[in-house]
């Protein structure tokens, strides 16, 4: 019973971060830097949730489910935000379904075998994630034109759109996500294994 609550918290969690990121992005024109960090966090609940789930049950396929887990419940407080009267675009469900796919993949190809989920699932939804949620974000209206066209009445200074600051991987962010990711994915599913066998 105490893994599927784990898995419950981790999911919800994965939304909420959703929530905050899309927040962020959606009211500054800081957006494609923060996609950056919004990358490594989705990477992050996807990663050791999934490969928690995958090796507690040892059934490739979990991953996916997991991964689909997330996106209802990311879905169902896309609604609630919408039924409060947010622009439907406010919160942009991330693409982790094809990703939880490639860890199932890993481990079902290399015969369920933990190190190699850990190092070619890893590096494969470190990849891949930012990949897919840029053609996601691409779909939807522009963050800045949608901020100034529904404005917040009680904008905080700090989240105010100002003018962008051009920086070092401004022009990148999904050859950044991904590179961050890639190396950070593994530590995640190195992490959710380790949890079923704590």
């Amino acid at each position: 019973c105490t893994h599927y609550l784990f898995i419950v918290v981790v999911a919800v969690n994965g939304t909420l971060l959703t929530i905050n990121a899309g927040d962020y992005i959606f009211y500054t024109d800081w957006a494609w830097t923060s996609f950056v960090i919004f990358s490594i966090s989705q990477t992050l609940m996807l990663t050791v949730g999934a490969v928690y789930y995958l090796t507690f049950t040892g059934v490739p396929g979990t991953a996916t489910y997991y991964a689909l887990i997330i996106t209802v419940y990311t879905w169902v407080a896309k609604g609630a935000w919408f039924g409060l009267g947010y622009p439907y675009d406010f919160i942009v469900t991330p693409i982790w379904i094809p990703s939880g796919m490639l860890l199932d993949l890993a481990y079902w190809a290399t015969k369920r075998n933990k190190h190699s989920l850990i190092l070619f699932g890893g590096v494969l939804v470190g990849m891949s994630l930012p990949l897919f949620n840029m053609v996601n974000l691409i779909t939807v209206a522009d963050p800045l034109e949608t901020a100034f066209k529904y404005p917040r009445p009680t904008l905080p200074p700090y989240m105010t759109p100002i003018e962008p600051q051009v920086g070092k991987f401004y022009n990148s962010p999904v050859a950044l996500g991904a590179g961050a990711g890639a190396v950070l994915a593994c530590t995640f599913a190195a992490l959710g294994c380790k949890l079923t066998t704590w």
